[in-house]
């Protein structure tokens, strides 16, 4: 079986210096490889390949066959580490609990713990006949959350 912290630890090797992070790897039952990369600012077609041949000449020695895919984490994709999160910082994001609420609002922060967001919301208002809409900042620790994913609006 193929060691994913190996390849993980490889590639980190490689992009020192840079601004690319590893998210994750997975590997196949069938040793399909599957290394997703993202960065602060943009992952580059040539990054990826550098990692590619940089893992794959090192793991050549192996006498296992695999198949090795770099890419770059996609728009719309979950976000999986805690960089991710921290370059969101001010964006929208679409969150869903692990009680099936779903949530569209900016993140404000997130750290280890958890993410702190902010989003409108009607709540009853004493005084008033109808509810009103009323800003609400929350914290949701990561124990709560099923996923979170950037919100691109295209209106």
């Amino acid at each position: 079986m193929i060691d994913c912290q190996k390849i993980k630890a490889l590639a980190e090797q490689q992009l020192v210096g840079t601004d690319v992070f590893v998210v994750s790897c997975k590997v196949s039952p069938s040793n399909e490889v599957e290394l997703l990369l993202d960065s602060d600012t943009s992952v580059q077609l040539e990054t990826c390949a550098a990692v590619n041949r940089a893992v794959n000449e090192a793991m050549a020695d192996d006498e296992e066959d695999f198949s090795l895919t770099v890419a770059s984490a996609g728009i719309g994709e979950e976000l999986k580490c805690e960089r991710q999160f921290r370059k969101l910082v001010g964006r929208p994001v679409e969150v869903l609990l692990l009680n099936g609420t779903k949530i569209r609002a900016l993140l404000d922060a997130a750290d280890a713990g958890g993410i702190t967001l902010s989003y409108e919301e009607k709540q009853a208002v004493e005084g008033k006949k109808r509810k009103q809409l009323v800003k609400v900042v929350k914290r949701y620790a990561f124990s709560e959350v099923k996923y979170t994913k950037e919100y691109l609006d295209f209106k």
